[in-house]
């Protein structure tokens, strides 16, 4: 993986053109083919998600990348509540599995959006997918981008979350912040990206749909 140079910062409308002509809402069929493996670059990760492949039922998600529209826009994320069984404490989008009562992805991340944060839909402008991400836990995740108008209120669902909080968007999509950290899987390494902010340590999934959202958006 490289890690190439970008602005030191971003404006809300240079992103938000960007987004709008590079993405679109066709959903990927990594999402639920088990034939199709996501891939990520790094030969370490491409393998254990094969390996996830053969072993475990895909296991659809789909998460929400609020970008809050401000003059400086800002990632809206959250921590998940430190008492859950997988990945208790750890930062994330809001999201989660995508249900048989969902229309699509989009509605998904909507809903969940709703239920963890209490984010009315009514302030957010969908984009586009991203592409799929597969995890080590058997998730496949289909990111959506969207556009969200400044004023909405949140009401923090602890059942699920702690916190909820926004990072500039400058900060994530500065390559610089990007760390590179790798550890080892069944005897081969795979890497992961961490953006460490302030005392929030940004890791794993979500960092790496971050640097993805880096490269489609951010790269010429």
């Amino acid at each position: 993986m490289t890690i190439e140079s970008a602005p030191a910062s971003i404006s809300s409308a240079d992103f938000f053109d960007r987004a709008q002509r590079r993405l679109r809402f066709d959903v990927p069929p990594a999402l639920t083919d088990a034939s199709i493996v996501p891939t990520t670059g790094d030969a370490g990760t491409d393998r254990m998600l094969r390996l996830i492949a053969e072993e475990r039922p895909i296991r659809p998600a789909a998460v929400l990348i609020p970008v809050i529209e401000h003059a400086e826009p800002t990632v809206l994320l959250t921590m998940r509540a430190a008492h859950l069984n997988d990945h208790a404490g750890q930062i994330s989008f809001p999201g989660g599995k995508i249900d048989p009562g969902d229309n699509s992805p989009l509605d998904a991340a909507l809903r969940e959006a709703e239920e963890e944060i209490g984010l009315d839909r009514s302030y957010v402008e969908p984009i586009g997918y991203l592409d799929v991400y597969g995890t080590g836990f058997g998730f496949r995740i289909l990111p959506t981008v969207a556009r969200v108008r400044p004023g909405f209120k949140l009401t923090i669902n602890k059942g699920e979350v702690d916190d909820a909080f926004e990072v500039p968007l400058s900060f994530l999509m500065n390559p610089g912040n990007h760390q590179l950290h790798s550890k080892e899987f069944r005897g081969a390494q795979r890497s992961y990206y961490a953006m460490p902010f302030a005392e929030r340590y940004i890791w794993g999934a979500t960092a790496g749909i971050l640097r993805v959202l880096y490269e489609r958006i951010c790269l010429p």
